[in-house]
C-alpha cells in the first residue's frame, strides 16, 4: 500500500506541477486550434513517457530510461518550432543547442548502463508498478520544466533579435556544456582503467568540485533561460526559475543526494575520502580548499 501511494502521490504531484508552468508558459502564446502550443508540448513530454513505460514494464528494463528522456528533449522541441512556425535565427539557436546537449548525453548515458548491464537506482524502482511509474511520469515533468524557458521563447507570440542578453545566454551555455563534456570523459577515461574499479576520482575538473558534470549542466541550462528571456512575456516571466527545477531535482532528487550516498557507504571510513569531501566544493567548480 506504502508504494502505491508514494507512486500515486509522486505522479499526481508531478503532473499538477506541470499544469502549473503549462499556465504559466501558455500565457500570451500562439495556439493549434485554439489549443496553447506550449501546453501541448507538455502534453507531448508524458505521452512518449507513459508509451516508453509500457515496454520498459513489460520487459522490466532501465535501459531506454535516460535516452527516451534525451529523445523527448529532441522531439518536444522539433514540435514547438513547427507547430509555432518559429524559424528566426534565435529560436532555431535555442533549438540548436538543446538537441546538440540532448544528443550527446543520450547515447552516452545509454551506452554506460549498458555496459554496467544495469542502472542501480532502479534495483527496487522497476519491480513496483506505482513507483516505476512515477520515475518515468518525473522524467516526463523533468523535461518539459526543464525546457520550459526554451519552449515558452518557441511558441511565444513576440519574435526577438539577437543581442547582447542572447549572446550571454549562448556563452554561458557553452561554458556549462564544455565543462559537462570534459567532465563525463575525464571520468569515463577514470572506470576505464581495471585499477580505478574501487576508487573516486579526484583528478582533472574532479579536483574542483566533486559533481562537475552537474554543475555544468546547471550552468547550460541558466544559459536557455537567459537566451529565451527576450521571448518572454506576462505569466511566461515564471518561467525563468526552471533552473532551480533542475538545481532541486540534481542536488536533492537524484544526482548529488544518491551519489554522495553511495560515496559515503562505500568509502566513508577511508581517510582520503574524507579529506577530499572535506576540501572539495560539492558542486561549485572552486580550487579545492587547502
Amino acid at each position: 500500500m506504502g508504494q502505491w501511494l508514494v507512486g500515486i502521490g509522486g505522479s499526481l504531484g508531478a503532473v499538477l506541477l506541470m499544469a502549473l508552468v503549462a499556465w504559466a508558459g501558455s500565457d500570451q502564446g500562439v495556439t493549434a486550434l485554439g489549443i496553447p502550443i506550449f501546453l501541448l508540448c507538455g502534453i507531448f513530454a508524458l505521452a512518449v513517457q507513459w508509451l516508453v513505460f509500457i515496454h520498459a514494464w513489460r520487459n522490466q528494463t532501465e535501459h531506454f530510461y535516460d535516452l527516451t528522456g534525451s529523445l523527448t528533449y529532441i522531439v518536444t522541441i522539433a514540435a514547438a518550432l513547427l507547430m509555432a512556425g518559429r524559424f528566426d535565427t534565435p529560436s532555431l539557436i535555442i533549438a540548436v543547442v538543446i538537441w546538440v546537449w540532448a544528443l550527446r548525453l543520450g547515447p552516452f548515458l545509454f551506452f554506460r548502463i549498458r555496459k554496467a548491464g544495469e542502472d542501480r537506482r532502479f534495483r527496487t524502482i522497476k519491480v513496483s508498478f506505482p513507483t516505476f511509474f512515477m520515475t518515468w511520469t518525473l522524467q516526463g515533468a523533468w523535461v518539459f520544466i526543464t525546457a520550459s524557458a526554451a519552449l515558452g521563447a518557441l511558441t511565444s507570440s513576440v519574435a526577438t533579435e539577437l543581442g547582447f542578453v542572447f549572446y550571454l545566454g549562448l556563452a554561458l551555455w557553452l561554458i556549462g556544456f564544455v565543462i559537462e563534456v570534459v567532465a563525463d570523459q575525464q571520468k569515463t577515461a577514470f572506470r576505464a582503467d581495471p585499477a580505478n574499479a574501487n576508487a573516486f576520482i579526484t583528478t582533472g575538473l574532479w579536483a574542483w568540485s566533486r559533481h562537475p558534470n552537474y554543475f555544468g549542466e546547471i550552468t547550460l541550462w541558466v544559459g536557455v533561460a537567459i537566451m529565451a528571456l527576450p521571448a518572454l512575456q506576462g505569466n511566461q516571466l515564471f518561467l525563468m526559475l526552471s533552473p532551480l527545477w533542475v538545481i532541486f531535482l540534481l542536488t536533492a532528487v537524484s544526482g548529488i543526494r544518491m551519489l554522495e550516498n553511495r560515496g559515503r557507504k562505500q568509502w566513508g571510513d577511508d581517510p582520503e575520502y574524507q579529506a577530499y569531501v572535506n576540501k572539495t566544493p560539492a558542486l561549485m567548480l572552486w580550487p579545492p580548499r587547502a
